[in-house]
């Protein structure tokens, strides 16, 4: 049975159809049925729901990886299924599929939400929290059998792989120490559930640094859901795709989390300035704002970069 996504909180709301729906878009164009506007990650529906409220001249057109977000997104967009279609795929292959189904139509505007959904967050079977006990998954796209889970890299891959994976995607300067523990524990038993792992890298800190703001373990587990995932390759391939299907004047928002995220957001923005195919609208990341803050604790460290077509 599919788990019924909560109502959420969608970062920098508000912003997003601002930049999205601007001056541009008087809607009166009589010859042009709809302006279709892209949601890379639908999750919770927030943004495209946004979006479709804007103006019924709005079409959405979104992905989402996760069969759970596909199913509960299906329902969500019923009273739009006339000018919405959402894809059970990585947004990584969105441009194919929209070519495929909307021919020589162009995008009016793009966003991306590279933040883990709640919903994985609040379901210990996914194995995303620190804070359940649940199984080694971290599979954004649940039960798909192509991908490696966080259970496999752990048991699996040598202690140089192990090592280069948390400091690559982690950015854990222990990561040398963790990958031997790791490998020490599993040669007694398999590692199989979070909180396993948790301990771990736990005991693997100073004493003195085992209790800080940030748990110890948490480079770790985001190492880990990045290499299962293969966010950050799919994400600097994704922007120049989605620049191509964008209309001269649409712009593309992209939400990061973290510092990996929004460095190659960055990146591939300034090549394509370099290339003149966009220009940036936001020279350094848009922040957010203390009424957010205090509404969504979640969202202190999202960063918002947006750029536009030329």
């Amino acid at each position: 049975m599919t788990k019924e996504y909560k109502s959420h909180y969608s970062v920098f709301f508000r912003e997003c159809i601002e930049f999205l729906i601007n001056e541009k878009f008087t809607f009166q164009e009589d010859e042009k049925k709809y302006f279709y506007f892209f949601d890379g990650t639908f999750g919770g529906g927030g943004h495209s729901l946004g979006l479709l409220k804007s103006n019924p001249k709005v079409f959405l057109v979104a992905t989402d990886q996760d069969p759970e977000a596909f199913e509960n997104g299906e329902k969500k967009l019923e009273e739009y299924k006339m000018r919405s279609k959402l894809y059970n795929c990585n947004f990584e292959g969105f441009a194919e599929k929209f070519l495929n189904e909307f021919n020589d139509e162009k995008l009016s505007g793009a966003i991306m939400d590279l933040g883990v959904s709640s919903h994985h967050f609040d379901s210990p079977e996914r194995g995303f929290s620190l804070r359940f006990d649940g199984p080694l998954d971290m599979r954004m796209a649940a039960n798909d059998n192509t991908v490696l889970t966080a259970k496999e890299i752990i048991n699996e891959f040598s202690e140089e792989e192990i090592a280069d994976i948390l400091f690559e995607f982690g950015e854990e300067r222990l990561s040398r120490r963790i990958a031997k523990a790791i490998i020490d524990e599993r040669s007694k038993k398999t590692i199989q559930t979070t909180k396993e792992l948790e301990n771990i890298v736990f005991h693997c800190y100073p004493k003195k640094s085992r209790f800080g703001k940030t748990h110890p373990a948490t480079r770790t587990f985001q190492a880990l859901r990045l290499a299962v995932n293969r966010e950050l390759e799919v994400l600097r391939s994704s922007i120049p795709k989605t620049v191509e299907l964008l209309d001269s004047g649409a712009r593309f928002c992209i939400i990061s989390f973290h510092s990996l995220e929004d460095r190659i957001v960055k990146q591939e923005f300034r090549k394509l300035k370099d290339e003149k195919k966009v220009k940036l609208l936001t020279k350094k990341p848009i922040l957010p704002s203390e009424e957010e803050l205090q509404e969504n604790s979640r969202s202190r460290s999202a960063k918002l970069r947006v750029c536009e077509k030329l």
